[in-house]
């Protein structure tokens, strides 16, 4: 590796305390002062520095009784040295944090059709059993930004092709989706079964940027059709859209988390069962994995075996022959 052969350049070993020795050699303005701070003799520092410098064939500090200078060969070399250090600062935080009992704020947003699916559940028994977190939930469809917005968790559901924002992403699950509606509109298909029949009923959508509304619908093989139509009702709340769909205002796509009583109950029918839509991709993103609380990590690690549980269902299986290729991956 390319770190083994640094760490033996020039068939000596070398001693990253070398580094830290010379930028408190910098940072001091001299070899006696940094003595005093680090508690170790100057004889030391001086020959330790000295066979730096050897080893990397370049003067990095002008010595004299009366004068000290970096070279130009040291100021960027000493540059390196702090960067190396601030990263092995961080590691060492990073293993402290890890070992830390949860604690602080951490800010969530939250689809309320996803909370509706059984994160409100998972919050609330992540809260009970973490009494020094304080988890702060805003519950909204929009696009929250954690960079500007000061959250530390969006949870998000999206369907691929997924747009690359320069966050962390980190996959949850897939949300299986049923094609919906109640008994008596869905029988308005009997005498064309045909799917492209269902550009003829009327139906209920979530709002699309281009104003364009379809049913991007697959098999299991991956045959793909896709369907047009004009929704009735427009909305973001899946709440709505599915008291719509019981009420027979239309034929609506609908996470089936949601709609499974329904269908279990007969109040609604699945739409040709064999052509389903394109599964949601259940994900959390953050602004950075470098520097995560405990809280936040754990919260995480909940909410991913959480979703695993909800979605032990014969559409879970679906969806994981159907994933389909997208710029999400799980970190």
């Amino acid at each position: 590796m390319a770190y083994s052969r640094l760490l033996k350049r020039g068939g000596r070993v070398f001693d990253l305390n070398d580094l830290f020795y010379f930028v408190q050699v910098v940072e001091c303005l001299g070899f006696a002062p940094a003595s005093r701070k680090l508690g170790i003799p100057k004889s030391k520092l001086s020959r330790r520095i000295a066979g730096l410098e050897e080893r990397l064939g370049v003067r990095l500090i002008h010595r004299s009784t009366r004068t000290f200078a970096v070279t130009e060969s040291g100021r960027d070399y000493y540059a390196h040295c702090v960067a190396m250090l601030v990263e092995a600062e961080a590691a060492e935080e990073a293993i402290l944090r890890s070992k830390s009992e949860p604690q602080g704020r951490v800010a969530i947003s939250c689809p309320p059709a996803l909370a509706a699916m059984g994160f409100n559940e998972t919050i609330a028994r992540f809260a009970a059993e973490h009494p020094k977190v304080q988890v702060q939930v805003e519950s909204t469809n929009r696009r929250v930004d954690p960079l500007t917005e000061n959250i530390d968790i969006a949870l998000r559901v999206r369907f691929p092709p997924l747009e690359d924002d320069g966050l962390v992403v980190k996959l949850l699950g897939h949300s299986a989706q049923r094609l919906v509606a109640r008994p008596d509109l869905a029988a308005r298909l009997s005498a064309t079964p045909a799917l492209e029949a269902l550009s003829t009923l009327p139906s209920l959508d979530t709002p699309s940027p281009n104003h364009e509304h379809r049913w991007l619908l697959e098999t299991v093989s991956g045959h793909y059709a896709e369907i047009r139509h004009t929704p009735r009702l427009i909305s973001s709340d899946l709440d709505m859209m599915l008291q719509a769909a019981l009420q027979g205002v239309g034929v609506a796509q609908l996470p089936e988390l949601i709609v499974r009583e329904a269908l279990q109950d007969g109040r609604l029918v699945e739409l040709f069962s064999q052509h389903r839509p394109k599964c949601g991709i259940v994900h959390a993103v953050f602004a950075s994995r470098r520097g995560l609380l405990p809280a936040v990590r754990g919260l995480l690690d909940v909410f991913e075996t959480s979703f695993k549980e909800l979605s032990l269902s014969p559409d879970s299986l679906y969806c994981s022959l159907n994933r389909t290729n997208s710029r999400i991956q799980d970190h």
